[in-house]
C-alpha cells in the first residue's frame, strides 16, 4: 500500500514537471524576436523572509486516494451473512440502550436491518426427459427358379410357407404376452403396461412355476424370488445352468456361402496342381438373420436415492422358437447327419452392486467429515428415460432348381443371404449425490423374442443319376436374452425424517441445509452436496422386442447329364439347410451406485421368465405354380452357349446382404417373383 502511494507521488510530480517545460517551452517562442530585457536581480541568499510569509499550515504528505465514510443508516438490503459481526454489535447496543430506557435509534421506511431478510434457496434447473423409440425392419424376397438343363425352369408355388409361417407366429404371441405391447409416448401408457404385467406376473405366481416335460409346446415359467438374489442365474430351455452356452460353438458352417477371405500374403509364388475336377456345389441355404440390441442405461448417477412414493420393479422375459425341419431326400443320395439343427432358449438374470475400484484400508479413522453446504436442482413434473426397440426380419429363400453336372467344377449358391438389425444405446446422465422422488419409481426391464423357421425340403433325382452327398439339417435357432441390474435388492430402509424434512426445506426454498441431512452417514466425507428434486415421479422403462421369421423350402432335383462321361467320377454336395435365425438383447441397468434406497411407499418386485419351443413336423407338398413366364422373360432367360469342358460354372443369385429397411438386391428374383 506504501509503495503505490509513493508510485502516485512520483507520478503526479512528473506529470507537473512536463507541463512545465511544456510552458517554458511556449515562452520561449512567444519572445522570439522582442528586443532582449534587463535581468531580474537576484536574491541573496543570504536575506531573510518577511515575516508576512510566515504561515500557520501544517504540511502533510501527499495522500492520492479518496476514502468514502458512509452516513450510518445507509444499510439497505444488507446481507447478514457477510454483516454477522455488524448485526450482533447492532443486537449489544440495543440491550445496552433498553437497560438505560433510552429510546432506540430512528430508522426510515426503507431502511432494513442486517439479516433481517432471510437468504433465499437458489435453485437449478435439473436435466430432463429422454424417450428413444426405434423401429428396425427387414425384408427380403430371393425365391429363385434354376434349370441347368436348359430347359424352361418350371415355378413353384411356395405360399404354403408364408402361410404356416404365419401360423407359426400366431402361436408365438399366445406363449409371449408381452410381445403385443406397442409403443406408448405417455406416462399414463407406460403405468397401463406394469399393471398388466404385474397382474399377469402375480397370477402366474399364484399358480407356482410350470414345467411341461412333454407335450407340444415345451413351455416353462419360472417367477421365483430367487431372481432378485445377487448373483447370475442362466437359464437354457427351462434348465438352470452354470454357464451360457456361446453361440460360436453352434454357428453351422455356410459352405461356399462364406464371405470371401482375404489371402494370405506370400513373397514365394502360389501355384495350384492339377484340374478343376468334376464336381457340384450347390448351397440353398445358408441363410442368416440377427438381431442384436444392447442397451446400458444409467440416465441418473447417485448413490443415494429417496423415494416418497411407491417402487415398483420389473423385470421380464418371454423366449419362444418354432421351426419345422421336415426333409425328403431320394435314396440316391447319401445324408450328411453330421450336424443337428439346435434350438436354444438362453435367459440370464444378474443382479450385482457397484464396485468404485477404490481398495478399502484398515488405517485408524480421522475426524468425521460432513457436509456443510448444498447445490439443488429442480425438475418440476414426471421425468421419464425410455427407450423402446422393436426389431423385425422376414426373409423369404425358397428355391426350386434343377441342376446337373457340367464335366468341371461347379458352384451353385441360391442362398447365403444376411439380414442384420443392430441397436445400441448407452444413456451417460448426470451425477447427484442424492436424488429425491416426490412421487413414484417405476424401474421396468423387458424383453420379448419370437424365432420362426420353416425348412422343409425336396431333394430329388432322376433315374441313374449320380450320387451326392446332402446336407438339409444343421439350422440353428438363438434366442439370447439378459438382463443385468446393478444395485442390491436389500438395499431399501424407512425414510428417516431428516429427508422429509430436505423434501420441505427445498419446497420453502430455505437456504439453511437440515442438520439431520448434513449427518447422515451415506454423505461421511463429504464437503458438499448436489441434490436433485423431482416433483412428480420418475419413469426407466427398457424394452426390446425382437422378430425373425425365416421360410428356406428349397426343392432340389439333380438331372443325368446329356453327356455320359459327366454323370461319372462326380462330386456332388448339396445344402439346403445351415441357417442361422439370432435374436440377441442385452439390458445393463443401473439403479443404484450405493447401498441405501430410503422408501415412504411400497416395495413392488415383479420377476418372470417365459421359455418355450414348438418343434413342427409340416407335411405340406409344394404344388406347380400356374402363372406361367412372360415370353419376354423367357427370352431374357434363354439359352447361353455351350461351355468347354475344361471350364468352371460359377452361378451366384444369393449372397444378399440386407441392412435395415433394406431393399431385395438379387436382380433375379425381382424378375421372377
Amino acid at each position: 500500500m506504501h509503495a503505490e502511494k509513493i508510485s502516485e507521488i512520483v507520478a503526479h510530480f512528473i506529470g507537473l514537471f512536463g507541463a512545465a517545460t511544456e510552458e517554458a517551452r511556449m515562452r520561449s517562442n512567444y519572445l522570439d524576436g522582442a528586443r532582449p530585457r534587463e535581468a531580474d536581480p537576484s536574491l541573496s541568499e543570504d536575506e531573510a523572509s518577511s515575516a508576512a510569509f510566515a504561515s500557520n499550515l501544517q504540511l502533510k504528505d501527499y495522500d492520492p486516494g479518496v476514502e468514502y465514510r458512509s452516513v450510518s443508516y445507509d444499510i439497505n438490503y444488507a446481507n447478514s451473512h457477510s454483516f454477522g459481526g455488524v448485526f450482533e454489535e447492532t443486537l449489544k447496543k440495543l440491550a445496552e440502550i433498553a437497560s438505560r430506557d433510552l429510546s432506540a435509534p430512528h430508522f426510515g421506511a426503507n431502511v432494513y436491518l442486517p439479516g433481517e431478510k432471510e437468504e433465499e434457496l437458489e435453485v437449478f434447473q435439473g436435466p430432463g426427459s429422454v424417450i428413444g423409440h426405434v423401429a428396425q425392419a427387414n425384408m427380403l424376397i430371393d425365391d429363385d427358379q434354376l434349370n441347368m438343363t436348359g430347359e424352361q425352369p418350371e415355378l413353384r408355388d411356395t405360399s404354403f410357407v408364408t402361410q404356416r409361417l404365419t401360423e407359426y407366429s400366431e402361436t408365438a404371441e399366445v406363449f409371449t404376452p408381452f410381445s403385443n405391447y406397442d409403443r406408448v409416448d405417455t406416462q399414463e401408457g407406460l403405468r397401463a403396461i406394469a399393471d398388466d404385467m404385474h397382474e399377469y406376473i402375480q397370477a402366474a405366481r399364484a399358480n407356482g412355476a410350470t414345467t411341461m416335460e412333454s407335450g407340444q409346446p415345451q413351455i416353462f415359467v419360472l417367477t421365483d424370488n430367487q431372481l432378485d438374489v445377487i448373483g447370475t442365474y442362466t437359464y437354457v430351455n427351462g434348465q438352470l445352468v452354470e454357464e451360457a452356452p456361446k453361440i460360436d460353438d453352434f454357428m453351422p458352417e455356410r459352405g461356399i456361402a462364406k464371405p470371401p477371405t482375404k489371402p494370405e500374403k506370400s513373397d514365394a509364388p502360389v501355384e495350384q496342381d492339377g484340374g478343376s475336377g468334376n464336381s457340384l456345389d450347390v448351397a440353398a441355404g445358408a441363410n442368416v438373420l440377427a438381431n442384436v440390441v444392447q442397451v446400458t442405461e444409467t440416465a441418473i448417477i447417485c448413490p443415494v436415492t429417496a423415494v416418497m412414493g411407491n417402487y415398483h420393479q420389473i423385470d421380464a422375459i418371454s423366449q419362444f422358437y418354432v421351426y419345422s425341419d421336415r426333409d425328403e431326400i431320394a435314396s440316391v443320395f447319401d445324408r450328411d447327419d453330421s450336424a443337428t439343427s439346435v434350438a436354444n432358449n438362453i435367459a440370464i438374470f444378474e443382479r450385482s452392486t457397484y464396485d468404485d475400484g477404490n481398495i478399502k484400508t484398515t488405517e485408524p479413522a480421522a475426524e468425521a467429515i460432513f457436509p456443510t453446504a448444498w447445490r439443488v436442482s429442480v425438475i418440476e413434473g414426471d421425468v421419464s428415460f425410455v427407450n423402446w426397440v422393436e426389431q423385425y426380419h422376414f426373409i423369404s429363400d425358397n428355391d426350386t432348381m434343377t441342376v446337373t453336372t457340367t464335366g468341371s467344377q461347379a458352384t451353385v449358391l441360391t442362398g447365403g443371404n444376411a439380414a442384420v438389425n443392430l441397436a445400441s444405446f448407452l444413456g451417460i446422465g448426470m451425477q447427484y449425490d442424492l436424488i429425491i422422488v416426490g412421487g413414484d419409481i417405476l424401474d421396468m426391464n423387458v424383453i420379448s423374442q419370437i424365432a420362426l423357421l420353416y425348412d422343409n425340403d425336396w431333394i430329388r433325382a432322376e433315374d441313374d443319376a449320380p450320387g451326392a452327398t446332402v446336407q438339409s439339417g444343421s439350422n440353428l435357432i438363438w434366442n439370447l436374452a439378459s438382463i443385468h441390474n446393478v444395485g442390491a435388492n436389500d438395499r431399501f430402509e424407512a425414510m428417516p425424517d431428516h429427508m422429509i424434512q430436505t423434501q420441505k426445506a427445498i419446497e420453502d426454498r430455505d437456504a439453511a441445509m437440515p442438520s439431520g441431512l448434513s449427518h447422515d452417514g451415506n454423505f461421511e466425507g463429504y464437503i458438499g452436496l448436489n441434490v436433485l428434486y423431482i416433483t412428480g415421479n420418475l419413469y426407466d422403462v427398457n424394452i426390446i422386442k425382437q422378430v425373425s421369421i425365416l421360410g428356406d423350402s428349397d426343392d432340389v432335383t439333380q438331372a443325368v447329364s446329356n453327356i455320359l462321361e459327366h454323370n461319372q467320377n462326380v462330386d456332388i454336395k448339396i445344402d439346403t439347410g445351415s441357417n442361422a435365425v439370432v435374436n440377441i438383447a442385452q439390458i445393463t441397468d443401473y439403479d443404484t451406485f450405493g447401498q441405501t434406497t430410503y422408501l415412504a411407499g411400497q416395495l413392488y418386485s415383479d420377476a418372470i421368465l417365459i421359455q418355450g419351443g414348438l418343434v413342427d413336423h409340416d407335411t405340406s407338398q409344394p404344388q406347380p405354380n400356374s402363372i406361367r413366364l412372360a415370353n419376354e422373360v423367357i427370352a431374357f432367360l434363354g439359352e447361353d452357349e455351350p461351355l468347354g469342358a475344361s471350364e468352371d460354372v460359377v452361378i451366384n443369385a444369393g449372397h444378399d446382404l440386407s441392412w435395415t429397411l433394406a431393399q431385395p438386391a438379387d436382380v433375379m428374383q425381382t424378375v421372377v417373383a
